[in-house]
C-alpha cells in the first residue's frame, strides 16, 4: 500500500499523547486516521452528515463552545 505524508493540526494534548506512545501504537493511531479517512471519502452525502453531527455532539460533550471554536478557526 502506497502513503504518503500529511500534516494536520490537533489539540496540544493529543499531539503530546500521539508523540509519547510508543512506535507500535503511532503505527495504529495512523493506520485507524487512514481507515477514518478514506471512509470519510467513500461516505455518502448523509452519512458523512451523521458523522460530524456526532463529532460535533462529541465536540460539545467535552466542552467546545461554539466561542471556542470561532476563536480557533480566527487562529488558523
Amino acid at each position: 500500500m502506497a502513503t504518503e505524508t500529511i500534516t494536520i493540526q490537533v489539540e496540544r494534548e493529543a499531539a503530546r499523547a500521539y508523540k509519547a506512545a510508543p512506535a507500535d501504537d503511532q503505527k495504529k493511531i495512523q493506520a485507524l486516521l487512514s481507515i477514518w479517512l478514506k471512509g470519510l471519502a467513500g461516505a455518502e452525502t448523509e452519512a458523512l452528515k451523521e458523522i460530524m453531527s456526532e463529532v460535533s455532539k462529541n465536540a460539545q460533550a467535552r466542552g467546545l463552545t461554539s466561542e471556542t471554536l470561532e476563536s480557533l478557526l480566527k487562529e488558523t
